[in-house]
């Protein structure tokens, strides 16, 4: 019952976004450089070509191309590879839904998620009210919005507009968070966040304005240079998506990514790289742009009141049985 569930899960979200005027395509899964997140890939090789490829993190650069080059509106149900853990809500292999609409911004972005979500709902379990592990949560729009600042100061009792990062740090000490050592600014404020926040999103809730530091592919804020117009929407704890206002002015883009190669060569692994094909993409011109990402899986977890992501992923990635360890032969990354 859960796996049909998933199946008109994704139905209900296609006939959604047809019905506005998307067109879905296909993007690379095999990518020379990967890109559109923060996260480590899987490394592979192409014989003929003699050429090193990484199996996809995100098609979030390629789907921007089509922006550039006239498609007003796009979608894509992308299985993305990131090789990290495996815990109630990460596989290795997922299945992210992104969706890209030109001369919108991320305040189009919160109407168009909330309705998603309630479209599916009503259409799947046949109400927007729904229950998952006991918690009685409502799905019906308009969901509240909360910038990350508001958010921390009200549920962790901390005003974190202009500490320092000494101070920073030992906020994010004293509530337990876990600091990576030479962590920035933005790291920081995200740390607490983690610790402080997300165990009290239960309803759902948009957490606005993102540092800059955190976010390389959004938009600055029209208010505050140091933030951007991102937002994740929160349910039940975790992130069931994210989004921005896309960034599309190349010499914003290049530096921050210049920014995080910087970050790479001091040791974070999950830096995003710098991708010179898209910059040029940019310079060509693509549209003020909103962007939107829903984890599918997450969203069938809610909706089929399953406690892991096991249980919605037909073949989920689990540790070998002794003995039956898989070839070591090739580049795995």
């Amino acid at each position: 019952e859960t796996f049909r569930k998933r199946t008109a899960i994704v139905s209900a979200i296609r006939r959604f976004l047809d019905e506005r005027g998307f067109l879905e395509v296909d993007t690379p899964v095999l990518q020379p450089i990967y890109g559109g997140a923060s996260a480590r890939p899987f490394v592979t090789h192409h014989n003929a070509l003699d050429t090193r490829l990484f199996l996809r993190i995100s098609n979030e650069l390629y789907l921007k191309r089509l922006l550039a080059g006239g498609f007003d509106r796009v979608y894509e149900f992308s299985r993305n590879f990131r090789n990290e853990g495996i815990d109630r809500t990460h596989n290795p292999e997922f299945t992210g839904l992104e969706l890209y609409q030109a001369y919108a911004d991320y305040t189009d972005m919160m109407a168009i998620a909330e309705a998603l979500f309630a479209f599916v709902a009503e259409e799947v379990v046949g109400s927007t009210s729904i229950t998952y592990q006991g918690q009685k949560i409502d799905l019906t729009p308009p969901w509240d919005r909360l910038p990350m600042v508001e958010a921390i100061q009200k549920h962790g009792s901390l005003d974190i507009r202009g500490a320092s990062e000494p101070e920073l740090v030992k906020a994010a000490e004293g509530m337990g968070a876990e600091v990576e050592p030479g962590a920035n600014r933005g790291q920081l404020i995200d740390a607490i966040f983690e610790a402080c926040v997300e165990p009290h999103l239960i309803q759902p809730t948009f957490i606005t304005d993102y540092p800059v530091e955190t976010s390389p592919l959004a938009k600055r804020h029209r208010d505050d240079d140091e933030l951007t117009e991102r937002f994740e929407p929160f349910i039940c704890g975790w992130e069931v998506g994210n989004a921005f206002s896309e960034l599309n002015d190349p010499a914003d883009q290049r530096q921050r990514f210049e920014h995080q190669m910087t970050l790479r060569e001091q040791g974070d692994e999950e830096a995003q790289v710098l991708d010179e094909d898209f910059i040029r993409c940019l310079e060509y011109g693509m549209p003020p742009t909103g962007g939107l990402g829903v984890g599918i899986d997450r969203m069938v977890m809610l909706l089929t009141d399953s406690p892991s992501i096991r249980d919605v992923v037909l073949f989920p990635h689990m540790r070998p049985e002794e003995g039956r360890q898989g070839s070591d032969d090739g580049d795995n990354g």
